[in-house]
């Protein structure tokens, strides 16, 4: 009998950015739900446990280091003392310092068996300031890497900027990470049923939503309660002054298509290139066709890591096609698209008769 793995949610974004608002929205809205918190602050004494709402959830407070370098153990520890507890929540909210960079804790999940035979990371939600976000992307690489590494990026405070404000930073955003789903919120207010429990992370979602397509042309987005998708990518350029500018956005991402992937071909390579290109890869996720293989394999990693599993099987009737996304730094993207392309497989004399 299989046990249900519990889900687990990455709140982070940059100093400011709304990250204890959305978890106290989290705490006092979803009344159906328990959930065990864990909030990591940088210093020795911190205060963002003292912010949360009064509830009757089991919150952890890790503030002897930042999580994603010092204190990834750490993590594991908690982890696996709430784990020691079934029954007592349905599910894991992680608030990271605002000052994180996401990788490491996303490895978490992919690195360790115990954590991973019991948790699933479900989506990594990022929020960013409007009014902030262009400051932070000019002096925090961190501000950048929270955004490349989301399921679902809040842009937060769209109340405190005008139109063209509130378009620029959206434009940077989708630069940085056009697969992510985007929304605009005011003091991190949102459906919860947007970010919670929506099995973003493990591509279900991400599969639904998005066709891997090339990111298509700009247009204007002016409502602030639409909801924000891959059909709403932007140029990174904005209006200042009435010039344009256009930004250095070092994160940049690809869209890659093939037919059926012939396995011995592709696993070699993907590992010869996170071992090159490892630690210029934020992130990688794909839904393969592998030859003689009925069921798809879900391809997904961070940085060195990578990790291949098997979901259902094709539906009957749906053409069996390989997608696979890049999202990272200093990649070179024609190289990366005819490497794949060559690992398509190779149709037998007998499959051409």
């Amino acid at each position: 009998m299989t046990t249900r793995k519990v889900p687990v949610t990455v709140l982070t974004g940059h100093l400011g950015a709304g990250k204890t608002t959305l978890l106290n929205r989290i705490l006092s809205g979803d009344k159906g739900k328990k959930y065990a918190v864990i909030v990591n602050e940088f210093g020795e004494i911190g205060i963002d446990n003292e912010l949360i709402v009064e509830s009757d959830e089991e919150i952890y407070e890790m503030n002897n280091g930042c999580i994603c370098c010092t204190v990834r153990g750490d993590l594991i520890g908690v982890m696996l003392k709430l784990l020691r507890r079934p029954g007592r929540f349905d599910a894991i909210v992680v608030e990271t310092t605002g000052v994180a960079d996401p990788a490491p804790v996303v490895q978490t999940f992919l690195m360790d068996e115990d954590v991973r035979r019991q948790v699933e990371l479900d989506a990594v939600i990022t929020l960013v300031d409007a009014m902030h976000y262009p400051l932070r992307l000019a002096d925090s690489q961190e501000a950048e890497d929270q955004v490349a590494f989301a399921d679902v990026v809040l842009i937060n405070k769209v109340d405190l900027v005008d139109a063209d404000a509130l378009a620029s930073v959206e434009r940077r955003v989708a630069a940085i990470n056009p697969y992510a789903a985007r929304h605009r919120v005011r003091r991190a207010d949102i459906d919860l049923s947007k970010i919670l429990q929506i099995g973003a992370f493990d591509l279900q979602r991400f599969q639904a939503l998005y066709d891997f397509g090339e990111a298509p042309a700009p247009h204007g987005c002016d409502d602030p309660d639409h909801e924000h998708g891959p059909d709403c990518g932007h140029a990174p350029e904005h209006q200042d002054g009435g010039h344009a500018h256009r930004h250095t956005i070092s994160v940049a991402s690809l869209s890659l298509r093939a037919g059926e992937i012939d396995g011995n071909r592709f696993f070699p390579w993907i590992q010869d290139l996170v071992k090159e290109k490892g630690p210029d890869i934020l992130r990688m996720k794909g839904i393969l066709a592998l030859k003689g293989d009925e069921r798809r394999c879900v391809v997904q990693g961070v940085h060195m890591i990578v990790e291949a599993d098997h979901q259902q099987a094709w539906p009957e009737g749906e053409p069996r096609a390989s997608r696979l996304v890049f999202i990272g730094r200093n990649l070179d993207m024609e190289g990366l698209r005819r490497q794949f392309e060559a690992c398509q497989a190779v149709a037998s004399c007998h499959e051409l008769e």
